[in-house]
């Protein structure tokens, strides 16, 4: 049975055209990642051991994969961006919210207490019983019958 290849090496054995005898030779150059192998030129990898073809071929795979991974990191990194600018945004527009409506939660307030001292006030003047009138009086306040039996037309008799 074959060992496995290094660890270094397995993920250029997922190019196409580079199997584990291929990687070896790539390692050997100290070619051992496949940006490096994208960043090389295919003379660098004949001198690695490959033919013309197959340099050819792996430094084209090896090309497309890094700007694959590339593309996903700048959109990844984008996505990033703009969730943060998002949760900024909602943050905001939740503060903002909170702010509105505990404004207006004490405009409330101060319109209410208005309306209760308005009433209280009203209510202070009405609580005597004494008359307006000078000849109205009878004394400091009306005397008010505490019962049927004090009232004049009862006394009759």
């Amino acid at each position: 049975m074959a060992g496995k290849a290094p660890s270094s090496s397995q993920g250029l054995t997922s190019l196409p055209g580079v199997g584990a005898a291929t990687a070896k030779k790539l390692t050997a150059a100290k070619i051992d990642s496949i940006a490096k192998l994208a960043s090389s030129t295919p003379k660098a990898l004949q001198k690695a051991g490959l033919s013309v073809a197959v340099a050819k071929k792996v430094h084209a795979a090896a090309k497309a994969a890094d700007k694959a991974k590339s593309t996903v990191k700048k959109a990844k990194d984008s996505v990033k961006s703009k969730s943060k600018k998002a949760k900024t945004a909602a943050k905001k527009t939740a503060s903002s919210a909170a702010t509105k409506a505990k404004a207006a939660t004490q405009k409330v307030l101060k319109k209410s207490q208005d309306v209760a001292e308005t009433a209280v006030e009203k209510t202070k003047s009405v609580t005597s019983l004494k008359t307006k009138k000078e000849s109205d009086r009878k004394g400091s306040t009306i005397k008010v019958p505490r019962s049927v039996k004090d009232m004049p037309w009862f006394k009759r008799g």
